[in-house]
């Protein structure tokens, strides 16, 4: 029996080093189950599309697809965006089943990445009680999104940081820089900031910015190809093929 593809569903950018970073990702994924087929494929910027991909698969001869969007939060592309884009490759491809595994987010694994990115930079176990740390993720319009990012703040807070703010690159406030002047403004002379971002390019850079503007002490890398992170889409992907097999014996 075959194991269903994993496609990997990420954003796009016009930014090359996020499809290097998503290549890098995928690559990570392939070494952690060799004879998976992992391909991947972009909602814009970049190629190739998600409709070029199901068509080449279905003309290759595939019969399932796991569709896995390469996102941290159920916010407009994983409720919008994504199921339209497969809803019309379904009825352009009926002998192809494809089925969108869950979103990234929120999950250990993400929240593990996050410490790792952070000891990268810098952070030592000893610095934690007397940091505070700004949680800067992309940001969305969505308040499920929002409310996801306020709860991992939350929750980060419990593991020893002396405080947590959570940062929104775009359309939701506070900034990051605001966010750090909020810190230092409570009387927090540490600050670091953690991108919750899995990819280089604007927003990134924009939380970036915001840290040095603001004079954060240590600035994460984003999550990029982590171990951890290979393994949760790994963990999606299973969890979608164990919701497939359930409903098909139901």
């Amino acid at each position: 029996m075959t194991h269903p593809t994993l496609l990997v569903i990420a954003h796009g950018s016009r930014d090359p080093r996020h499809a290097a970073t998503v290549h890098a990702l995928t690559e990570r994924v392939r070494a952690e189950r060799p004879g998976l087929r992992v391909e991947t494929a972009y909602l814009e910027f970049n190629a190739p599309s998600v409709p070029r991909v199901l068509e080449r698969l279905a003309a290759e001869g595939a019969d399932e697809v796991v569709a896995l969007p390469l996102l941290l939060t159920r916010a407009f592309h994983a409720k919008t965006d994504i199921p339209s884009v497969l809803r019309e490759a379904r009825a352009r491809l009926p002998r192809l089943s494809i089925r969108q595994a869950d979103v990234l987010g929120p999950s250990p694994l993400l929240n593990a990445t996050l410490g790792r990115r952070l000891r990268e930079a810098g952070i030592r176990p000893g610095d934690i009680p007397r940091t505070g740390l700004v949680l800067a993720s992309a940001g969305s319009t969505d308040p499920e999104a929002i409310a996801v990012i306020a709860e991992i703040a939350r929750e980060l807070r419990h593991t020893g940081w002396c405080a947590v703010r959570p940062a929104f690159a775009s359309a939701s406030l506070p900034g990051t820089e605001e966010a750090v002047r909020a810190l230092r403004a409570d009387g927090v002379r540490r600050v670091a900031v953690a991108p919750y971002v899995i990819a280089p390019g604007r927003l990134p850079d924009r939380i970036a910015a915001g840290a040095e503007a603001a004079g954060a002490d240590v600035l994460a890398g984003v999550l990029g190809p982590a171990p951890e992170l290979a393994r949760l889409l790994l963990n999606r992907y299973d969890e979608a093929r164990v919701t497939v097999g359930a409903s098909l014996s139901a």
